[in-house]
This record gives structure tokens, sequence and C-alpha cells, in this order.
């Protein structure tokens, strides 16, 4: 087939289809054939210079510089040019996914820089590419729309095979049509990938007479035509897939996304970040986790991502990474001497973090036994050590696994005491832990879960709680002092606290299964605790809060120093600090409502 002749490829590939017919025979004898694993560095900054001219036929790779993701290419671009030329290797070249390539030698190359055409294409790329290399700063320069339907980044239609065929003919269909998955018109449909071939064909010394009904996989995870690309993201994250069918209206569909599609859309997003997480060979691979963390939540948020959504990207991220961590952890000390859960409380818990902070986490185990405290120990030290090296500070107030540890009895004698005697320490203890979640292991947290519910019920432990909460508040007169450009504030203490512990006792009292602080309000309507309109403004102040934090945050880093929650009035513009006014208002009706419906007063 002509899909799968080197040479035709090349030749309908830019600048190549420029080229003379004569000049162009000549270079095509000299084509070869390679292949890379994912994570293979076909080229190092500063090592040997390139001796191609590498054509993608198949796969990706990822071009870096000082670990910064420039661009990712992929099949019919071309890299290895700008070594050629000058003479040096400037950037890193990482196989982002298997890569099948067509590579010219550098001796052919040169002789075809003689044909202007040819010549012009690759000064116009290096010219662009000096140029993005100085824009440094995502918040500046990276402006995708991150809300355009997925179906715009489909790249043709689904390629259908029937029930009855056989691996090796649709190995054949694959390899005819240049994809990587083909759409089984079973009932119900169903797809298979060439990660199935490789995983449950060959590695299970499997030939080509296996049917496909008996290696894909059915029913299919679909998604629409019309959802945007950052829920596509989500998807995929979720799943653990790679394919992901898009439909049209009528549930027909339309065509298989890829996660080199959704890499394609942004080099520094969290399927990015997740393949990263996925290759990491070792320990010494985790100093500069917080940097990509920082940089793809840069990326979201300058494409238009609410910070709420993006907290979601980041605890799936950060849930990849304890876990890998933690097997780590058990390849060190052996299997487990029983069930166990890693958890995460504060911002993690409720899926709110987006630049790293401090660690929040704690270690429980099934079985209270000397063998399992031993054990659980050693694990908690890795951990947080890791953790530490991956960007986590250790925690200032100590709430890390390596203090907060024990058996699920302890866990649940813990929690009913916070909630049985609401002193001022246990109150503080539950507005941390009763935001917790299982991020890792295979404990069932049920037990905890019950006790949480008993707060609706417990009036004492949530009037004291409310009571707590209220004590966050913005200061006397800042009504006035926003006017002032010389004054400062904090904008998680006098503006995020506020709402999140608020919102955390009317949660409690709703019963609600979730943390998440907007999940929270949405559970206190349900419940009739409050009204819709009072938990739409509270929703929209929370998130321009956390918008003006979160941009501030990403400003500080760009510059070089350490992120604060501090915002000074000389960096708002006087619509931003009017708003500011409107969601700060908000807050303290707000107050003044739970004051009274918690009895505060009183207590």
């Amino acid at each position: 087939m002509a899909a799968l002749d080197p040479v035709a490829f090349v030749r309908g590939t830019p600048p190549f289809d420029a080229l003379p017919a004569d000049a162009f025979r000549d270079a095509a004898r000299a084509l070869e054939i390679v292949f890379f694993p994912t994570g293979t560095r076909v080229l190092e900054r500063g090592g040997t210079p390139s001796e191609h001219l590498y054509v993608i036929r198949k796969g990706a790779v990822r071009l870096e510089r000082e670990g910064q993701t420039l661009q990712l290419l992929e099949e019919g671009e071309v890299f290895g040019f700008t070594s050629l030329i000058s003479g040096k290797a400037t950037l890193d070249v990482t196989v982002e996914e298997d890569l099948l390539a067509y590579r010219l030698p550098r001796q052919e190359f040169q002789a075809l820089l003689a044909y202007g055409p040819f010549a012009g294409h690759f000064a116009s790329g290096l010219a662009e590419r000096l140029r993005n290399s100085l824009e440094r700063s995502q918040v500046a320069s990276f402006q995708p729309d991150l809300a355009v339907p997925v179906a715009t980044l489909l790249r043709g239609p689904a390629v259908r095979i029937a029930p009855a065929a056989t691996v090796g003919e649709a190995a054949r269909v694959m390899a005819e049509r240049g994809v990587g998955s083909l759409i089984v018109d079973s009932e119900p449909p169903g797809i298979v990938t060439d990660r199935d071939f490789r995983a449950r064909v060959l590695a299970q010394g499997r030939g080509p007479e296996t049917p496909v009904l008996d290696v894909y996989t059915a029913p299919l995870r679909t998604v629409g035509g019309d959802v945007p690309v950052y829920e596509a993201w989500r998807i995929l994250l979720d799943s653990g897939v790679h394919h992901l069918p898009i439909t049209r209206n009528g549930g027909e569909i339309a065509g298989v996304l890829t996660a080199t599609d959704l890499l394609k859309c942004t080099a520094s997003g969290p399927v990015a970040v997740m393949k990263r997480l996925e290759r990491l060979g070792g320990r010494d691979a985790l100093p500069g986790y917080g940097t990509k963390v920082s940089e793809m939540v840069s990326a979201l948020f300058a494409g238009g991502l609410e910070p709420t959504v993006i907290g979601g990207f980041v605890a799936r991220l950060n849930e990849t990474l304890a876990g890998r961590i933690l097997r780590w952890a058990e390849d060190d000390l052996g299997p487990p001497p029983c069930p166990y859960g890693w958890l995460v409380f504060g911002s993690e818990g409720r899926k709110e973090q987006m630049i790293l902070t401090d660690q929040d986490n704690a270690l429980a185990w099934r079985d209270d036994t000397p063998e399992a405290r031993a054990y659980f120990a050693a694990m908690a030290e890795k951990a947080n050590a890791d953790l530490v090296a991956a960007g986590f500070p250790s925690c200032p107030g100590g709430y890390m696994a390596t203090r907060w540890q024990g058996s699920l009895a302890e866990w649940e004698e813990r929690f009913r005491a916070w909630l049985d005697r609401p002193t001022p320490q246990a109150l503080l203890e539950a507005s941390i832990f009763f935001d917790f979640r299982v991020a890792q292991g295979s404990l069932d947290p049920e037990p905890l879960d019950a006790i949480v519910r008993r707060a609706k019920h417990a009036r004492t432990f949530l009037a004291a709680m409310a009571k707590s909460a209220l004590t966050f508040h913005a200061p006397g007169g800042l009504m006035l002092r926003l006017r002032s450009e010389s004054s400062k504030f904090d904008l998680k203490l006098k503006g995020v606290s506020p709402i999140v512990f608020l919102a955390r006792v009317y949660g409690l009292e709703a019963g609600a299964r979730s943390s998440n602080t907007l999940e929270r309000l949405a559970a206190a309507v349900k419940a009739g605790l409050i009204e819709q309109d009072t938990c739409d403004t509270l929703s929209e102040a929370y998130r321009y809060i956390l918008r003006l934090r979160l941009r501030e945050q990403l400003r500080t880093i760009s510059d070089g120093k350490i992120p604060s929650n501090v915002v000074s009035m000389s960096d708002l513009s006087s619509i931003e600090r009017s708003r500011l006014r409107d969601a700060f208002r908000a807050i303290e009706v707000w107050q003044e409502r739970a004051s009274y419906h918690y009895r505060t007063d009183l207590f």
C-alpha cells in the first residue's frame, strides 16, 4: 500500500513535496526506517548533534529546553533540522509515544538545502521556535480555548471493522489507514486498539487468527462532540483509557479522539503531566513535579478554566503521584500486612488545591497489630520524604502521616471524640480531618464516613464549629481600605477561608457526601438550609476570589518568587476592587444569617 511506503509518505510531507523529482529521488535512496519506544531520549541538549533529519510516521516526540515543553510533534512533522543546521544539540527530544520514523542522513539533507523552497521551510520553522522559546510565562503567552467542542479536534471519521474479523485482519486495516484503533460493529459496539494487540495478543502468546471479539473492549465509553476539551481531559484521566469515541447528536460515532490529540492541544495540559507520572522510573525523577504542575495550572488558567476545575485535575495528578510513591514503599518494605488508606485533607481533600502547598495527609490501616504499626510507620516516613522531594513542603503544624497514623479503630475513636467533645482543639482537628478522602489504598472508609454523617444531628458540635468558622472575616474598615491602592490583605484568610469553613458546617448538617466547598453549598440548598440564590451568590464570590488569588500567585511564580495569598490593591483595577467588595459583602451577609441559624450567640 502507498500509505506504508516510506518513499511515498515522505514525498507527500512538506517540505519534501516542494523538491524537484530528481532531487527527491536521489535523497529517497538514503531513507532509513527507525523505531524508538516511549521515553527514549533521541537527542540531548548539549550532547552529540543530530546526524539525521527525522520524519515522524507514527507516534509523537516532545521538544524541551530546560525542562519546559516547547512543542509536541506527531505524524508528518520533522525534527532534527535545528541541530543539523547549527551543528549543536540545543534541545532535548524525547519520545512521547512509540515512534516510527523515517530518517535522512546529514549529507543528503545538506545537499537538499540547495533548493530554495526546501531550505526556506526550515529557516521559517527555526525562527518561529526561537520566538516561542523567549515567551517563558504561560500566564502571558499561552491562550488556548479549552472550552471548544472536542469534536473540533477529530482528524477524520472513525475506522470500523466487522465483529467477525480476526486480529490479523484488524492489524492490517490499522496499518493501511494509519490509525491506532478500530470501532468494532458489534452489538453493543466496541473498540480495539494497538495497545490491546500488545497486551492481549502478543503478551498472551496469541496469534493473528485470534478473533477480535476476544480482545476488544465493550461497551464503549463515549462522549458527545459538543463536550468541551477540558471535560474530555477529565474523562481520559479518570477512566485511564487512551482512545475516546466521539458521538454526534444521534449517538452515531463520529470519530475517535486519542490522548495524543489532546497532547497536541496543549503540551502543558493534565494529559501530558499524567504521561510523565506514568513513566516515573524512580525517586530521582520526583524533583520538578511541582514545577510541572505550576506550568500546567498556568496554561489551564490562561486557557480560561475555572480554578475549581483546575483543582480537580491537580487532585487527580496528585493521587497518581501518591500511588507511585506508595508502590515504591511497598517494593522496599514488602507487601502490606493488611489493607490501608492514604488519607488527604485540607484543600487536597476537597480537591481545591492548585499551587502545591504543604502536605496534609495521614495513614490508616485495618488491623491493629505490632506488625502493621511497624510496617506503616516505615511507609509513612518514606512517603512523606518522597512528597517533599516532589515539591510538597512538610506541614508546619505536623499534619502528616509520620505523626497522624493508626488503625481504623483508633481513627474511629478520634472522630467520635472530636464530634462528642467539641473543645477548641477538637474543633480544629475536626475541621481538618472531616475534609478527608482516601486518595490511595483499599481500606474501606465507611466507618469514618458514618461518624461524620452523625454530625448532622450534633447541634452542639455544629454550633461550636459555626462559631469557630465565623472568626474568619474581613477586618473592620475593609470596605474603606479597599479603596486605598496601598493596602494589602490575605485573600485566603479573609476571602477563601470564611466560605470554606462555613460551607463545611452547612455541608455536615446537610449530610453532604462530598467535602468539596461548592458541592457542600449545593447540598445545603437541597437540604433546605440556604436558598438557591444565596448559593449562587456565594459560589460566584468563591470562584471570583479563587481566580484573583490564583492569578496573583501565577504572576508571582513567573517572577521567580514564592507565591503567597497576599494581594495588593495597586495590582487590581477599579472594577476588580469593586467586585471584591461585592464578594466580601455577600460573605458578610451569609455570616450574619449563619450566626442566627446556629445561634452562636448562645454558645
